[in-house]
């Protein structure tokens, strides 16, 4: 097998207000979209994000279709945690927490997106 590339698909409730908060803070840009669908990417991420409207009809198997709210973290490793925290704050975006560094080297901070998806800026030091 060979992998040719990689995505996290997520159900929320606006997919649309979801990008949008992806490309105005963290640079992604869209490269696919349709009625509760979008697809985003950066050349850096490694793979790509896509948000699916909660309850989409084509979304399989319908046993998980609901929410991806709940205990989902989207986690990116960043050059340098603490710019990225001051660049964002300044744009007013929700910090979910404050930097905080665990003892295994881990320096990160949360954001909320506007469908309640968190999302971890990390750094490990």
């Amino acid at each position: 097998m060979q992998i040719t590339a990689s995505a996290i698909s997520l159900n929320v409730a606006d997919p649309k207000a979801s990008a949008r908060f992806l490309i105005d803070h963290l640079g992604f840009t869209e490269q696919m979209a349709a009625d509760g669908f979008v697809s985003l990417a950066r050349p850096d991420a490694g793979m790509n994000v896509i948000y699916l409207r909660t309850g989409l009809g084509t979304f399989k198997p319908t046993r998980i279709a609901g929410s991806a709210g709940d205990g989902t973290l989207v986690v990116f490793t960043v050059d340098d945690i603490d710019t990225e925290y001051e660049r964002l704050r300044g744009e007013g975006v929700p910090i979910e927490t404050a930097i905080e560094t665990e003892e295994w080297g881990e320096r990160y901070f949360q954001l909320t997106d506007p469908n309640g998806i968190v999302i971890q800026l990390v750094q490990w030091v």
